[in-house]
């Protein structure tokens, strides 16, 4: 504990030397201490929500949808942004915000209204990650749960040896689906000019691929990550003034652009995947993880289904256990009976 207490603590003077220029370090290492907040929040953009409706889409209409992954995820950095200067210029988060601004009922409302969605989308990771342990190890669903639930609580238990620690956990956990889908795309091997061509050319395919795109759009942009993120930047490095604040918050903008370009990355690979193994091959009726995974062993190798198993686990593991974090969040500031004071 006193050595995750150490660098958590190390990190924080770190930081407070690069924002009062006394730092002499290297780019990256002035850079490095502010990385974290982000990565946490993008989470919510790779849980495996997200890689239900890729693999969906890229089954279904081959690379025709990365244009909506790469517009999605840059309308997500825009408001991550956001959010994130709002904890640093006001050292509130935006939970804290609408308790101040709005009447006790209504904050009442939305307070059961975020922390439903949060459930909503911890449900999601909790299976994800239950369905991975169960297809990786062959083990029953039940055991899976028990073993999802144990590793929740370890990852969430890290917190108390300093924000570091977990940061760095859940920074793990995203490099490791990176990796993992980086592998498939290897083994996929998909026509790069038509990857290219359908980021950035805007196209649809009749009435399902729009419903389709904006499930993409709807598992992107998340509500319980904005106020997430405000929540890690607003006393996460302590300003003196409104100079270190604007200093501050251009090393998050670096943040959020380094942890949305991998979840951007992240999402387009599992559509590339999906379209490289299913779309061609002509089965497009590949609409379930399970059935994702059973159909990639006989088409890319048995190595293929494990490295997807493995993705699965991570994203479920992290998505639950930050969703449960943002959960906290929202009780602590919008639940009336925790003293809130809204405006009457």
């Amino acid at each position: 504990m006193i050595t995750a207490n150490v660098t958590s603590a190390g990190t924080a003077k770190a930081a407070s030397e690069v924002l009062t220029v006394r730092s002499r370090r290297g780019l990256f290492r002035r850079i490095l201490p502010f990385l974290g907040p982000a990565f946490i929040a993008s989470i919510a953009y790779i849980d495996p929500g997200n890689f239900a409706t890729n693999i969906q889409s890229g089954a279904q209409y081959g690379y025709l949808l990365l244009w909506v992954i790469l517009g999605s995820n840059i309308v997500a950095s825009f408001i991550q942004a956001l959010a994130a200067k709002l904890g640093i210029a006001t050292r509130k988060n935006l939970a804290e915000h609408c308790a101040d601004r709005f009447s006790k009922p209504f904050t009442f409302g939305l307070w059961i209204a975020m922390e439903v969605g949060a459930m909503a989308s911890d449900l999601t990771g909790f299976i994800g990650a239950t369905v991975g342990f169960s297809l990786l190890f062959g083990m029953p669903l039940w055991m899976a749960g028990v073993a999802t639930g144990a590793a929740t609580f370890v990852i969430l238990g890290l917190e108390r040896f300093g924000f570091r620690s977990f940061e760095t956990t859940i920074d793990t956990l995203v490099g490791v689906i990176l990796l993992c889908y980086l592998i498939e795309i290897v083994l996929v091997k998909p026509p790069w000019s038509d990857v290219l061509t359908h980021a950035v050319l805007p196209q649809f395919e009749g009435t399902k691929s729009i419903v389709l795109a904006t499930g993409i759009l709807g598992a992107t942009v998340t509500p319980y990550a904005i106020t997430l993120h405000s929540s890690l930047t607003q006393d996460r490095v302590v300003t003196h003034d409104d100079i270190q604040k604007k200093r501050l918050f251009r090393f998050e903008i670096v943040d959020v652009i380094v942890a949305m370009g991998v979840a951007s990355l992240v999402n387009m690979a599992m559509l590339v995947m999906a379209a490289g193994a299913f779309y061609r091959h002509g089965m497009k009726n590949v609409g379930t993880l399970e059935q994702a995974y059973k159909t990639l062993q006989p088409l890319l190798g048995h190595a293929a289904t494990w490295v997807f198993a493995v993705s699965l686990i991570a994203a479920g593991l992290s998505s639950t256990t930050v969703v449960t974090q943002a959960g906290q969040v929202n009780l602590a500031h919008l639940d009336p009976t925790n003293g809130t004071e809204g405006r009457a």
